[in-house]
């Protein structure tokens, strides 16, 4: 099989109906304050038993193709000295590493940031792969405001996602690239697609530009909907017809799979919209790419609330993660309904 089969494949195997993608890739500094919100020990012993709850969920493989890690939990082992890649390798899910090391002010542009990490890439993309890997992502913050995002904020992060796609690809790894548009303002929902489609049209300009194989990567993209604050929030069917609409303005068609970050939104919010996003696709008789999930909080929350730390309570946790991969599984073929919560 030639190197582009082989990304191709792998991508296409990311996005299958019915299934979604893991975030578990929190920093010790952001997993440490989602495990302090609960009075739970921030230690690495927990956040490596928390991720070992995770991962040795039993039957999480129905609806997992592929789990994101940070670079401390690739490297991190089960009680049992089993490594966590491993054991995701063994229910068949595709270990996927978060290469970014987060973001620093923009220079000369107050309120922007850029993400960093392209030094020494493809050395640990590299390492990676040798500890399994078969997928990346790197990820970009966009913040509305009525001076932001701007043009040149937009092309630098662009030219740093392109430059990490063609890097995986060329040591045989599939890129995520993840232009995330915040939630958090006061914008409304046609603001927020102006900027997604700006964004994404940006991208794709600039991943064409360094030769990157578009059949061989995955997008990872906010949903489309009115900020936080904004004083009208976006009703599940204005957030499907909205999203769609800017996906189809700004996304070449061969891109293999679309896949939703939660960015914010509670467990059911993400979830009720999720669904309405299938239901459209469905009305419309689908579109050019595969729709798919790839929740962090959006999951892992009531998971976090039921295993409080305890080992006792790991069952419980793991029936949570259970149920709400169920229920996103659901959405992803538009069967939710909110009834079932």
């Amino acid at each position: 099989m030639s190197d582009s089969k082989a990304l191709h494949k792998i991508a296409k195997s990311l996005v299958v109906p019915r299934k979604g993608i893991l975030a578990a890739d929190q920093s010790p500094g952001s997993m440490n304050k989602q495990l302090a919100a609960l009075d739970i020990p921030e230690t690495p012993e927990m956040r490596r038993k928390y991720r070992q709850l995770l991962f040795t969920t039993p039957g999480i493989e129905e609806y997992v193709t592929g789990v994101i890690m940070h670079d401390g939990t690739i490297r991190n082992y089960t009680d049992e000295r089993v490594q966590f890649s491993d054991v995701l390798i063994s229910k068949g899910i595709i270990p996927i590493i978060k290469v970014d090391t987060g973001t620093v002010p923009h220079n000369n542009f107050p309120g922007e940031v850029v993400t960093q990490g392209l030094d020494g890439l493809e050395g640990r993309l590299r390492e990676y792969y040798d500890m399994g890997a078969r997928a990346a992502k790197w990820r970009a913050v966009i913040t509305i405001s009525d001076d932001t995002p701007t043009l040149e904020n937009l092309r630098t992060d662009s030219m740093s996602l392109a430059r990490y796609a063609a890097m995986c690809q060329s040591v045989g790894i599939v890129p995520m690239v993840e232009p995330e548009v915040l939630y958090a303002g006061s914008h409304s929902l046609e603001r927020a697609e102006a900027v997604t489609t700006e964004t994404l049209k940006i991208l794709f300009t600039a991943l064409k530009e360094q030769r990157v194989d578009l059949s061989g990567l995955i997008l990872k993209s906010s949903m489309v909907l009115a900020g936080s604050e904004y004083n009208e929030q976006s009703s599940p069917r204005e957030v499907a017809e909205a999203s769609l609409r800017t996906y189809k303005n700004s996304v070449p068609e061969e891109v293999p799979g679309i896949v939703f970050l939660s960015g914010g939104q509670t467990p059911e919010r993400a979830t009720e919209n999720l669904n309405a996003i299938a239901m459209k696709e469905k009305e419309v008789g689908g579109y050019p790419w595969e729709f798919a999930f790839s929740y962090s909080r959006g999951l892992e929350q009531p998971v976090q609330q039921a295993w409080l730390g305890d080992d006792k309570n790991v069952k419980k946790a793991q029936e949570a993660l259970l149920n709400r991969l169920r229920l996103n599984s659901m959405a992803d073929s538009a069967e939710y309904t909110a009834s079932m919560e």
